[in-house]
């Protein structure tokens, strides 16, 4: 009897930048199509990889969206601590904040969709909570180079609420605005 010939092997194709084009993906998709969207599958055929390349680096769908979003908070909390440590007063800091809150966060809608992504995601998943926690943390700690703790998580969260704002208003406020807004909760500074 003769033995049937071995079934050819796909060549696997060696791509060590694959995490890390899976979490860009990842972002891509939600951008796109929201977190509900944003299944293995989804994110695999966006990616051109085999759907066990996924699971092959992310233990589950979690796992990996926990990833793509602290890649977003990195990036935007980065960005808003390199204005911080720049600006050399506290009135210098709020405009700061001003120019991240108009130009980071709400200059971009693709940012701007992650962002509130992210938010709906946390309310309902607590390991993208975590996610939102250590965002919300480097933020305070940015804004304590300059105000106190107090304010610094006043503003904090009257930030996340103009990031709110101007995803789902139709007349968002502009940086005057935000500028007046953030004076009155942060009292006189120099």
């Amino acid at each position: 009897m003769t033995a049937a010939p071995a079934a050819a092997r796909r060549p696997r194709r060696h791509d060590p930048g694959r995490r890390d084009r899976l979490v860009d993906t990842a972002l891509d998709v939600i951008a796109r199509d929201g977190v509900a969207a944003a299944s293995h599958r989804a994110i695999a055929r966006a990616a051109d990889v085999p759907l066990g390349s996924l699971t092959y680096h992310f233990a589950s769908l979690t796992d990996l969206l926990s990833a793509a979003f602290t890649r977003h908070v990195d990036t935007a909390a980065s960005r808003f601590d390199e204005r911080m440590r720049a600006a050399g007063s506290p009135a210098a800091a709020l405009e700061a904040l001003v120019e991240h809150l108009t130009g980071d966060l709400l200059g971009s809608s693709r940012d701007l969709v992650l962002t509130v992504e992210l938010y709906v995601a946390a309310a309902r998943n607590p390991a993208l909570r975590a996610v939102t926690q250590d965002w919300m943390s480097r933020s305070r700690r940015s804004l304590e180079r300059h105000l106190d703790p107090v304010t610094a998580r006043e503003i904090d969260a009257l930030v996340e609420g103009l990031v709110l704002h101007s995803a789902l208003s139709t007349d968002p406020m502009d940086a005057d605005g935000i500028r007046n807004a953030l004076h009155r909760l942060a009292g006189p500074v120099r």
